[in-house]
C-alpha cells in the first residue's frame, strides 16, 4: 500500500506532465491512479472508508474507476473528509444550506490544489501565453481568507499577472459605480486585463453600466472569466452577459470563458470556447475540465451512468481532491459529450434527489 506522501507525488507528476494539454492522460492510466488514490483515501479516511464499506466497496473489490463510490457535495457540511491533518481549510458560501451549514473542504496538500489551478486557468483562459493585468469582482484574500476562489485568483495574480491585482469588492456593499471608474482607471493603462469574478456582482456592474449609458471598453485582447450561476441573487443568462460584455465591455463572446467550480473540489472547469479558437476550432462551446479529472452524468435515483448526451446529475472524480475524497456527486444537472466535455443544464429544483439522499444517509451513518 501506497502512503499518502507517495500518492500525493504521483498526482503533482501528472500535473506537472499534462497541465498544459500537450500530454493526455487516457483512461487506462486514469483509472490505475484513480484506484491508487482511492486505496489511499479507503485506508486514511475514516468516514469515507465506513461510507464505502457500508456499500460493499473497498480496495479488494473495486477494480474500475467508475466504480469508485462517490460522496455527496451535501456530505461536507456535516463531516470533516480528510486523509492528513495540516493544510488548509475552504468554506462553501453557504448560498445552498445556509451560512450555518456551510460545507468545509479539508485540503492537507494545497499545492496540489495551486499547481492544477494554475495549469488548467493557463491552458483555458490564456493559451495565447498573455500576461495580463488581473482585475477582479472579488472581495480579497484579506476579507475572504476561507474562499477557495479568491485564493485561486490570488495564486493566477502571483504566478500568471505579474503579481498585481485590483481588488473591486471591498468590506461593506458592492458599489458598481465606484467599480467601473476602477476598471476605467485600469483601461485607461492600455494593457489587456483579465476582468475575473462571480456572475452575479458582474450582474450589478453591466446593469449599472447600461442603465447610466455607460460604456467601460477595455483594451484589445482583454478578456472576462466569470463563476456561478443565480445562486445568491439574480443574474444575467448566459446569452444576456455575452451580449451585455460585448456591449459595455467590448469583450467579444470568445474572450469571455465561464468557469464551474466548487468548494468541494480542488479542480476547475472552463467554457472552451477560447482554447479551441486558439487551436482552430469554432465548436459550440461547452465545459472542459484538466486531465486529471473525469465527469459522469448519472440517473438521479440509481445513480447509474448515462450515455452521452441523456442528461443527468453530474459527478465528478478529481485526482487533485488526494487529500480527502476524489469522488464527488453533486446536484447540478448535465450532459456528458463523450470527449471528456460536458454542458451544464442548471441544478436539481428541491430536495435532494432519491440516490444522492441516500449515499448520504449511508455516509452520514454512525457520524451523524
Amino acid at each position: 500500500m501506497a502512503s499518502f506522501d507517495e500518492v500525493v507525488a504521483e498526482v503533482r507528476s501528472l500535473v506537472a506532465r499534462t497541465g498544459d494539454g500537450a500530454e493526455s492522460c487516457d483512461d487506462e492510466a486514469f483509472g490505475s491512479l484513480a484506484l491508487r488514490v482511492f486505496a489511499m483515501q479507503f485506508e486514511h479516511d475514516a468516514p469515507y472508508r465506513a461510507f464505502c464499506e457500508r456499500r460493499g466497496a473497498t480496495p479488494g473489490t473495486i477494480d474500475d474507476w467508475r466504480r469508485i463510490p462517490a460522496v455527496p457535495t451535501a456530505a461536507f457540511r456535516s463531516l470533516d473528509l480528510a486523509c492528513a491533518e495540516g493544510g488548509s481549510v475552504f468554506l462553501t458560501s453557504g448560498t445552498t444550506g445556509g451560512t450555518e451549514r456551510r460545507g468545509r473542504h479539508l485540503v492537507p496538500r494545497p499545492e496540489v490544489y495551486r499547481e492544477g489551478a494554475i495549469a488548467h486557468f493557463r491552458r483555458m483562459v490564456l493559451p495565447d501565453g498573455a500576461r495580463p493585468r488581473l482585475v477582479a469582482l472579488l472581495a480579497g484574500p484579506d476579507l475572504l481568507p476561507q474562499s477557495s476562489l479568491v485564493r485561486m485568483v490570488d495564486w493566477i495574480r502571483e504566478d500568471l499577472c505579474g503579481g498585481e491585482c485590483a481588488w473591486l469588492v471591498g468590506d461593506g456593499a458592492f458599489d458598481p459605480g465606484l467599480a467601473a471608474d476602477r476598471i476605467e482607471e485600469e483601461a485607461r493603462r492600455g494593457e489587456p486585463i483579465c476582468l475575473v469574478g462571480v456572475r452575479v456582482l458582474f450582474t450589478t456592474l453591466l446593469e449599472h453600466c447600461r442603465t447610466e449609458s455607460r460604456a467601460l471598453v477595455l483594451p484589445a485582447d482583454s478578456r472576462v472569466v466569470d463563476t456561478g450561476g443565480p445562486k445568491g441573487g439574480r443574474a444575467l443568462s448566459d446569452a444576456g452577459f455575452l451580449a451585455a460584455c460585448w456591449h459595455v465591455l467590448g469583450v467579444p463572446a470568445w474572450l469571455c470563458v465561464n468557469e464551474y467550480g466548487m468548494t468541494e473540489l480542488c479542480s476547475q472547469f472552463y467554457d472552451d470556447v477560447l482554447a479551441s479558437r486558439f487551436s482552430g476550432s469554432n465548436a459550440k462551446r461547452r465545459k472542459l475540465g484538466p486531465a486529471w479529472t473525469r465527469t459522469r452524468a448519472v440517473d438521479p435515483s440509481t445513480l447509474e451512468p448515462l450515455a452521452p448526451g441523456e442528461p443527468g446529475i453530474l459527478c465528478h472524480f478529481d485526482l487533485a481532491n488526494v487529500g480527502s475524497v476524489l469522488a464527488v456527486q453533486t446536484e447540478d444537472v448535465g450532459t456528458c459529450e463523450g470527449d471528456g466535455r460536458f454542458a451544464l443544464r442548471g441544478r436539481l429544483p428541491g430536495a435532494p434527489a432519491r440516490g444522492c439522499a441516500l449515499a448520504l444517509a449511508d455516509l452520514l451513518g454512525e457520524h451523524a
